[in-house]
């Protein structure tokens, strides 16, 4: 008799134009696309992982970054065990911004656990880190540093997801 695998929800939320379509389809196909259509509402895709024992499927979900997709949103984060809060290594108002990001998931899943990425890191960054690292700090949130393009840190960013979501 098969045992059926459990399917967790997270969400990869931040300003459009971050890399979030990036990094879901670097993850799930493996492959990079350099020009891309914006994410309109909401979009996903699944993904199985083992995480030791586990064997869990990922509903990956990917929040359109636009601020008028706002009001859409909100119900969209109900059942998400995880978030991930992505901002755009080169653009530091994009790093400013996701404190909304975070009130906006908070406000729908009050103990929602968060892991904060920094995105694009093959590009050079415009702005210090350490900013980042505070904002992670200040919402008890790991922080990650990755490459939709050249695959760095993705891999790391959507199983640390997954352990998130295993433990909550």
């Amino acid at each position: 008799m098969s045992q059926s695998v459990p399917l967790l929800k997270i969400v990869v939320a931040g300003d459009g134009n971050v890399g979030k379509t990036s990094l879901i389809r670097q993850y799930c196909e493996g492959r990079f696309e350099q020009s891309r259509v914006a994410t309109i509402g909401v979009d996903f895709q699944t993904k199985t992982v083992q995480i030791k024992e586990h064997t869990i499927k990922l509903s990956i979900w990917d929040m359109a970054g636009q601020i008028h997709f706002q009001s859409v949103r909100s119900g969209l984060y109900r059942g998400s065990k995880t978030a991930a809060l992505v901002h755009d290594i080169t653009k530091p108002e994009s790093l400013h911004h996701l404190q909304g990001w975070y009130e906006e998931i908070i406000a729908v899943v009050p103990n929602q656990r968060f892991l904060v990425v920094g995105n694009k890191i093959d590009l050079q960054p415009s702005y210090d880190m350490t900013e980042a690292k505070q904002f992670a700090a200040s919402i008890q949130a790991p922080y990650l540093l990755t490459s939709a393009s050249t695959g760095q840190g993705v891999q790391k960013m959507f199983l640390g997801m997954a352990y998130l979501a295993l433990k909550q």
